[in-house]
């Protein structure tokens, strides 16, 4: 076998320049015990949170390839849970960034996500248009509940009612009772989509967004359903009618807000406590309403009828009525405009995306945005002195507020430049701290000038900037050309450069001192020195290392190759269906590469101009293309958003990086070839170094092989077991199922041979009467797991499968494994102190279930039922006395505790439990006594 040629490994390094992804929200999280202070938002498929008072990354969760699309943080603060494009929701620890928990359930985006009250269960929607309820302790799903027609938007736990409400794009809300998982009534208000909802005074008002502008309110309350009543489904056929069915709740619209924008309604936000209340549109402001206590709108009240009261008697002409205004008072409620009360409007600098509030101290209000064009803004606003915002916190020269176009390294590889739309930015590429900002126009191309202390930057309306780095100043604007500058090329010997516009013309440019009109000294100017005039537009420009040819990309998709002395033609390369977007000369000036919007790159030979290879490179446009230096490798990057490396010599495509989520516009390969960044429109710029970690072609091919088959099994929908869409599941088939079953079913086999080798020694022994043969050693699995029968490895095999995978495993299993498995889940119950309890009855409840008929028409699988059934019982009994005589003890403990200390645990806890139950039972009348 001869030898296979080998390369290294180019691994992602750091992804930077952006501050908050468009696609996420933002939240306020608690670190080092401080609330109000740090913020999490979307970056990319990472998790970042700022420190709003330093302004820097206080915290990166680093994710794997998915885009990260909702955050929400537990009641406790102590995690996260965030939702993926790709329908998995992870759960991390905040104050280490583990891994906690993983949950596959949903086939695409996660849309929303929502804890209950306690923190122990976690409600999530999808674009799949369905809801699953996920219980966090014990990793796993509960209910799946389908009866949305449209994505689902929002989802939100009643207070102190098993109860979840939700809202999606079909224009209903839906109210679901988690004892049955079922929906019992549904909102059929809106004539639009249902953008948000939220719940504010403590569950009393539900307040919904459409596209309309106005916020529509809904008085929640319970009804007179008796206990141990079924709830029927009901659904409200207007916005004001209600019908009569039974239900647990009744739900009436108090009335409606009436907001500033005429847009929809993007997102509606509120405090834990649901005081005050934020709502955002497709406008650049936020509206804030306070949600006041029955208190404080019952005074209100009181002011409002007196200045009433008091106009009325300013006016003659109406009878007096001053004998029953105190009645009237004492027995009239709140109208709407007490409880709700406007506040100042927010204004900013760009479209909201997200927004967070949270109430601190002395009642003020910090109001945290994530804006549209990679920013983040941090309001305050005093609730109680009515000022107007204040803005103390902006977020924007980490990164970019627009696409990055094009990238370029400096000849020392410490820095990168990067151009958008409204700014050039220079990055350390070391700690990937943004160095300078400098605001131009749009920009197209870019380079650095030899000595790295300036930059010439090529703009969309032709003109050319020579910019000082160490000043930050724009030295010079060059009318270039009078279409794009579409590329800047520099000249080997590093006098002068090159470039090519859209006004079909490449013009040479020289590099000069000339005297400043400001100061003695002299600073670097460009003095144009010849052109060459094209019939067509000039795309890309790239001249040969060794200062002989300069190869020009026209529009018409030729590339045309000249002399660079006397501009004579030399070559026509074509063969591109598409204008050639990209092109790079290798440095030995014996190889040019082109990639077009045709998706294909071309391998040409400078010699006689013929094409040694045709690829298909990606699965869009080929946007950037670039030689690692000193070699014939090279690498791309397209449309599809993915950058890959090739080699020009073999033709193989070495390795696939990792992709952008949208398109890449630009790479750039380091001059010592160390290094490779990549810009695309998710605003993120990824940085890739080279590792000593060989790679070889055949290994690289079956990973990807591996990868494709995973995908396919999340993404496929196959029923194992008939009947199983009447299961509805909370789960779905990942990965980690498959191998977990795979795990099962080697257990059972394994097992299986094993036990028939002991039972084979039990005969041989009871037939010699002797006991001098070995016993038969467990198998090697069996040994790894060290477990010496095949009751105690199973034990260890299900105990590492994953709580959320349990019931796709189990379902996998055929029902032949199935007959193995019960007798050995009756052997594992039936051992004293058995540490996995729950988790066997769990195994064993839902293989009953899922092949009930079977077995049940199997009469010899009858006794073994029986006895699982009751060893089920008994174990679960035992366990229940187990959690009580420990409940019971530590309030033993709280009580001597208390009367020893003389202090009282956990009153705060305690003072809300009481507060709520005033609530839930109502004011009590008592007499007031004025004096």
């Amino acid at each position: 076998m001869g030898l296979t040629k080998q390369y290294l490994r180019y691994a992602p390094t750091a992804n930077f320049n952006i501050i908050a992804s468009p696609s996420c929200n933002a939240v306020f999280v608690v670190l080092q015990g401080q609330e109000g202070r740090f913020v999490a938002v979307g970056g990319c498929e990472d998790v970042i949170v700022w420190d709003l008072r330093l302004g820097e990354k206080a915290l990166i969760i680093p994710g794997e390839k998915h885009e990260v699309t909702f955050l929400a943080p537990s009641p406790d603060k102590q995690f996260l849970a965030v939702g993926y494009a790709s329908g998995t929701i992870n759960l991390y620890e905040l104050s280490s960034a583990d891994l906690v928990a993983t949950f596959s359930g949903h086939r695409s985006a996660i849309t929303c996500l929502a804890y209950d009250e306690l923190g122990h269960r976690l409600a999530s929607g999808s674009k799949d248009t369905e809801i699953i309820i996920w219980d966090v302790v014990a990793e796993r799903g509960i209910h799946r509940l389908s009866g949305h027609k449209g994505p689902v938007t929002q989802v939100a736990f009643l207070n102190d009612r098993n109860i979840l409400v939700s809202s999606s794009k079909d224009t209903f809300v839906k109210f679901w009772d988690l004892d049955t998982a079922h929906c019992f009534k549904t909102l059929v208000g809106h004539r639009t989509e249902v953008w948000s909802l939220i719940l504010v005074k403590n569950g009393k008002y539900l307040v919904t967004g459409s596209s309309d502008s106005e916020l529509r309110l809904w008085e929640i309350k319970d009804s007179n359903l008796k206990p141990g009543a079924t709830p029927v489904v009901e659904e409200i056929s207007g916005e004001d009618e209600q019908s009569d069915v039974a239900s647990p709740i009744t739900c009436t619209k108090a009335g409606s807000i009436l907001r500033a924008g005429t847009g929809r309604v993007l997102g509606l936000s509120t405090d834990r406590d649901g005081s005050v209340l934020a709502c955002f549109g497709i406008e650049n402001f936020v509206e804030l309403f306070e949600v006041r206590s029955d208190e404080e709108a019952k005074l209100k009240m009181k002011k409002r009828l007196k200045k009433q009261r008091k106009k009325d008697m300013s006016n003659p002409d109406l009878p007096s009525t001053e004998g029953n205004d105190a009645n009237k008072d004492e027995n009239a409620l709140p109208a709407l405009r007490d409880e709700i009360v406007r506040l100042p409007v927010i204004k900013y600098g760009g479209k909201v995306k997200s927004v967070s509030l949270a109430v601190g101290r002395g009642q003020e209000l910090r109001v945290a945005s994530a804006l549209n064009n990679n920013r983040i803004e941090l309001h305050t606003y005093s609730l109680s002195a009515k000022d107007q915002p204040q803005n103390l916190r902006v977020i924007e020269n980490q990164g970019h507020h627009s696409e990055i176009r094009s990238v370029a390294f400096s000849s020392d590889c410490l820095a990168t430049i990067s151009g958008s739309a409204e700014a050039l930015k220079i990055w350390n590429r070391p700690s990937l701290a943004c160095l300078r900002t400098i605001k131009t126009d749009y920009i197209l191309s870019l380079c650095f000038v030899p000595g790295d202390r300036h930059v010439i930057v090529g703009l969309k309306n032709g003109h050319m900037l020579i910019v000082d780095i160490a000043a930050g100043d724009i030295l010079e604007d060059i009318e270039a050309h009078s279409k794009e500058l579409w590329s800047i090329s520099l000249l080997p010997d590093k006098r002068g450069c090159v470039t090519g516009g859209g006004d079909c013309t490449v013009k040479f440019w020289q590099f000069e001192l000339i005297q400043s009109s400001e100061s003695k000294a002299k600073v670097l100017s460009l003095l144009h020195t010849r052109s060459l005039k094209l019939e067509e537009s000039v795309l890309c420009v790239r001249v040969s290392p060794n200062s002989r040819l300069i190869a020009v990309a026209l529009l018409d998709s030729t590339v045309k190759v000249f002399y660079l002395d006397t501009l004579k033609f030399f070559l026509s390369l074509y063969g591109h269906k598409l204008p050639v977007t990209c092109m790079d000369i290798s440095s030995d000036s014996t190889i040019i590469a082109t990639g077009s919007a045709d998706r294909n790159v071309k391998i040409w030979g400078l010699d006689f101009g013929d094409c040694h290879r045709s690829l298909f490179a990606h699965d869009n446009s080929v946007t950037g293309l670039r030689f690692v230096p000193d070699t014939h490798q090279f690498f791309t990057c397209g449309k599809d958003g993915r950058v890959k490396h090739w080699d020009a010599d073999t033709f193989e495509r070495i390795l696939t990086l990792q992709a952008h989520h949208g398109e890449a516009w630009d790479l750039s390969v380091s001059p010592n070839g160390q290094y490779v960044v990549s810009c695309g429109s998710d605003r993120v710029l990824r940085m890739f170094s080279r590792t000593d970690e060989p790679l070889v072609l055949e290994d690289e091919r079956e990973q990807e092989r591996e990868e494709e088959e995973n995908t396919a099994v999340d993404q496929s929908e196959e029923t194992p077991v008939e009947g199983q869409s009447a299961l509805h599941l909370p789960s779905k088939k990942t990965v980690g199922s498959e191998k977990a079953a795979e795990m099962l079913l080697e257990c059972l086999e394994v097992g299986a041979a094993y036990g028939a080798e002991l039972e084979q020694y039990q005969l041989s022994v009871k037939r010699t009467g002797q006991k001098s043969a070995a016993i038969p050693p467990p198998p090697a699995i069996m040994a790894a797991y060290r477990a010496s029968t095949p009751s105690e490895f199973l034990q260890e095999i299900l105990a590492k499968i994953k709580s959320s995978e349990l019931e796709e495993a189990l379902l996998r299993l055929p029902f032949s494994s199935v007959l193995q498995l019960l007798p050995h889940l009756i052997g594992l119950l039936e051992q004293p102190q058995q540490p996995h309890t729950e988790l066997i009855c769990r195994a064993g409840l839902f293989l009953v279930r899922v092949h009930h008929g079977p077995i049940m028409s199997t009469s010899s699988l009858l006794p073994t039922i029986r006895r699982l059934h009751m060893l089920a019982s008994e174990k679960i009994a035992e366990l229940k006395d187990l959690v009580g005589v420990n409940l019971h003890g530590f309030l033993y403990l709280q009580h001597e505790i208390e009367s020893r200390e003389g202090i009282t645990l956990f009153t705060e806890a305690t003072a809300q439990r009481k507060q709520r139950g005033k609530k839930r039972r109502g004011p009590t009348k008592r007499a007031i006594l004025t004096v």
